[in-house]
């Protein structure tokens, strides 16, 4: 047999343990335990004690290196220790991330009546109730800054009609509680694959919004720049844009001291066309991806550079 015979009996052998019911129970029973324990801490001790072990695991796992090369191509004119802190920073911010998920109504604090009240800065807030009310469809891109699950509560808050795209979880009892979870904070969700294309297709004739990540691998899309380097790219916003004419929101999230965040939502972009005056699939990527690095560049210890994208 074969060394990569054995390597994908082994994979195999993997997932359906994982796949299997007395597992799947623990695992999940499991992680019940853990977000009671988290939110039990609170999150601001939740917080700081997940970033600090985040912080020091990241030392030593394999996607580490990756994500130094990664910022060594994107950063060349930066030391290694400059780039390390960032490193620190993105693994902190990826800590934080993971147990923030279980405080969320508590973290983001806004009165959509009195916004400058809250605890939870917006910048944007014209962009927001212009989506509101406008009754047209629209796309709202977004990408793995600081706390990206914040966006999608905030939109909530402001009775703003959002469709989230997100990963549904292997372990069914996890998915189940994630998607109650979710669907209580931050409004209808659609799990990513198959059927997806068709429930987005339907919110947008409904005149509500499209919420998606952009920033990562995706196979078979347009070759654009992103840090000097030739990436394929998602042209899933471009393609709805062209189809539907609507407006494209870039949407951020970004950390500040003392557990608090910003959100903000760009105006529309001018968004390329080609001669026929329809929207340019491959220009309109570049465009959103070029938004995305101007981001990446304001606040790189916030982004998460452990993922492949340059491939």
């Amino acid at each position: 047999m074969s060394k990569a015979e054995r390597k994908r009996r082994r994979k195999e052998f993997t997932r359906k343990l994982l796949a299997s019911p007395a597992v799947s129970a623990i695992i999940g029973g499991s992680v019940r335990a853990l977000i009671g324990f988290v939110r039990l801490l609170g999150p601001k001790r939740a917080g700081s004690l997940s970033a600090g072990l985040s912080r020091f695991v990241g030392r030593f796992v394999p996607e580490s290196k990756l994500a130094l090369r990664n910022l060594r191509a994107a950063f060349p004119e930066k030391s290694t220790a400059e780039l390390q802190a960032i490193l620190d920073g993105a693994w902190a911010s990826l800590g934080r991330t993971v147990v923030e998920y279980v405080h969320l109504d508590r973290l983001i604090d806004i009165d959509p009546y009195h916004p400058e009240r809250g605890r939870t800065e917006i910048a944007g807030l014209d962009q927001f109730l212009a989506l509101r009310e406008d009754g047209k469809p629209g796309i709202i891109f977004s990408a793995h800054l600081a706390n990206w699950e914040a966006l999608a509560v905030v939109a909530a808050r402001f009775d703003l009609p959002v469709v989230a795209l997100f990963r549904m979880p292997s372990n069914n009892r996890i998915a189940q509680d994630l998607m109650a979870r979710r669907e209580e904070l931050m409004g209808t969700l659609v799990a990513s694959g198959r059927g997806a294309t068709f429930e987005v297709a339907a919110a947008l004739d409904r005149g509500e919004h499209l919420g998606l990540l952009t920033d990562q691998h995706h196979t078979g899309g347009p070759r654009v720049p992103f840090f000097g380097r030739l990436v394929s790219a998602n042209p899933l916003v471009a393609r709805l844009a062209r189809q539907y004419e609507c407006p494209v929101h870039g949407a951020r999230t970004i950390r500040l001291p003392d557990g608090r965040f910003r959100v903000e939502l760009t105006p529309p972009l001018d968004m390329p066309r080609d001669a026929e005056g329809r929207i340019d699939v491959a220009g309109g990527t570049a465009l959103v991806m070029s938004v995305v690095e101007g981001w990446v560049r304001e606040h790189p210890d916030q982004w998460l550079w452990l993922h492949n994208r340059w491939r």
